[in-house]
């Protein structure tokens, strides 16, 4: 999936972080829901400004961004 137009990072909002465009949610907060076993309908019933595909977005940009971390070791 290609989350480039639906993750966004600005300085001016949540000091930076990876946000889901066009809101102040950040991508590690939806996956903290994910993480503690929320759905993705789920998430997006609490967060109706969110979409399901603004939830896989976030996946994608953890999973593309876990690629390229190295642990130093």
């Amino acid at each position: 999936m290609d989350y480039t137009s639906r993750i966004v990072v600005d300085r001016e909002v949540r000091f930076g972080k990876p946000i889901v465009k066009g809101t102040r949610i950040c991508v590690a907060d939806v996956l903290g829901f994910l993480a503690a076993g929320d759905t993705e309908a789920g998430i997006v019933a609490e967060f109706p400004q969110l979409t399901i595909e603004d939830v896989r977005a976030c996946l994608a940009f953890a999973a593309d961004r876990e690629r390229y971390t190295r642990i130093a070791g």
